[in-house]
């Protein structure tokens, strides 16, 4: 998380530029999803433009992060939650893992408060 004070705002009396960033990584894909893309060639370095299957997101844990900065106002707990909204994959190419690629986006929720 990259943070700048930026001008005044009717939070604690100060603003923040927060650059947040992330990433997203599968932990398993089942052996029958592999299999769709099994000889399948290896994706573009660009994304491709067709074969996308929008996915459900059914669960999830949203990333969170917290850092303590010293501004002209004083202290305060900066605080970026990341949460999926859309997710999607293609199977006409695969990775090097031999996984479909997958597509996922992210907002980021950001606040802060002056600290206690």
């Amino acid at each position: 998380m990259d943070v700048k004070e930026f001008g005044r705002s009717p939070f604690g009396g100060v603003n923040f530029d927060v650059k947040a960033i992330g990433g997203i990584a599968t932990e398993t894909v089942p052996e029958e999803v592999k299999k769709l893309v099994i000889d399948k060639p290896l994706a573009p370095p660009e994304p491709p433009t067709e074969g996308w299957e929008i996915l459900d997101i059914v669960e999830q844990e949203p990333a969170e992060a917290q850092e303590i900065v010293q501004s002209t106002k004083g202290e305060f707990i900066i605080r970026v939650i990341a949460e999926a909204i859309m997710a999607s994959r293609n199977t006409l190419y695969k990775v090097p893992s031999d996984e479909p690629i997958y597509s996922v986006s992210v907002v980021h929720k950001i606040s802060w408060k002056p600290k206690r």
